[in-house]
């Protein structure tokens, strides 16, 4: 009977940690939406909010969740606020002294600069068996400044309009107009 239940966990843990490989990987999905791209700074946080070297916080940018992290030298860095594979905040996470930033639940760093993974995908206890079950993925970094007392943080202002125009929009849906406009 153990033997038996142990089979099955087996079986059920290696159905979700093995991933297929696909032979194409599309590197234009993100420019393929109804709007064109449009980079352009944006307001993301106030200089005042600037946490100290070596911390995070979160802001919004262009309607796009943006992680604002400081490392120990002083240096400020702007990546998405989107942990893969579960999106929990990387705002949370720990700033560390190699240049990383690391996700508070699963444990995966990433790259300040970059935003590619650094290390061992999802290290922490749980993140073996969440982590084995999805393809390494990093997390998206953006170009920032400081400009009249903000943070301001260079993102494509239509992406949240492109993920939106997904949505089905008609007689019944959930904004009430049938062209997508609130009342």
């Amino acid at each position: 009977m153990k033997f038996l239940l142990l089979a099955t966990l087996f079986a059920a843990v290696s159905a979700f940690t093995t991933s297929p490989k696909s032979a194409f990987k599309s590197s234009t999905a993100l420019s393929m939406g109804k709007y064109k791209p449009a980079l352009r700074y944006e307001k993301c946080i106030p200089v005042s909010d600037l946490p100290k070297p070596g911390k995070a916080t979160s802001g919004v940018a262009g309607g796009l969740a943006i992680c604002i992290a400081v490392d120990k030298k002083g240096s400020v860095y702007a990546l998405g606020d989107k942990c893969p594979p579960i999106n929990q905040p990387l705002s949370f996470g720990k700033v560390n002294d190699d240049g990383t930033i690391q996700d508070p639940v699963l444990g995966t760093k990433f790259s300040l600069k970059t935003g590619e993974v650094v290390g061992k995908w999802c290290p922490s206890g749980i993140g073996g068996l969440i982590g084995g079950a999805f393809t390494p993925e990093g997390v998206p970094t953006y170009p920032v400044k400081q400009s009249g007392g903000f943070i301001e943080v260079q993102v494509d202002v239509n992406a949240k309009f492109n993920f939106e125009a997904n949505f089905w929009s008609g007689i019944l849906d959930a904004q009430g107009k049938a062209d997508g406009k609130y009342y």
